[in-house]
């Protein structure tokens, strides 16, 4: 089966009934989560970006709440596993600022564990890849939102 470009989907799509759209959004949710789960922010979330915000740092929170820190082999493990989720949760809001306050928020959450994630070198590289990862993030946005991002990103370092 070859797979269509998203042009020639896209064409498809604005020739289809409004019964058949829906019919076909609803399987697609049925596949996979992060369908469901894409569906789930644009129908209900896109709306109230601060909302959509507070609810992802919730649900870290409660990531890193449960995180195995009998061994550092445990933390990198969930802390990559916390990382792709945010990156999932990211990538679902097209704005850049949801990004770097997740991110931002990410850092805040590696910097407060114990044991300290400065003992151990790969946990400090995957720390420092982030903080650089914002700068980079920050640098495109508004300068206001720079100003107020960069001061956090300060308090981190």
């Amino acid at each position: 089966m070859k797979i269509e470009s998203i042009v020639t989907i896209k064409k498809e799509l604005q020739h289809l009934p409004k019964e058949d759209l829906l019919e076909l959004c609803l399987r697609l949710g049925k596949f996979k989560k992060e369908n469901k789960a894409l569906l789930t922010y644009l129908l209900f979330e896109a709306h109230d970006e601060d909302g959509y915000v507070s609810s992802v740092k919730s649900t870290l929170d409660e990531l890193f709440d449960g995180m195995n820190t009998d061994s550092y082999f445990y933390m990198k493990k969930t802390i990559r596993k916390i990382l792709r989720q945010l990156r999932i949760y990211s990538r679902y809001s097209l704005k850049k600022s949801t990004e770097v306050e997740l991110l931002l928020y990410f850092c805040e959450r590696l910097k407060t564990l114990k044991p300290s994630i400065h003992r151990n070198r790969t946990l400090h590289n995957l720390y420092e890849r982030q903080v650089t990862a914002v700068k980079k993030k920050i640098a495109v946005l508004h300068e206001d939102l720079q100003y107020d991002y960069n001061s956090q990103l300060e308090e981190l370092l």
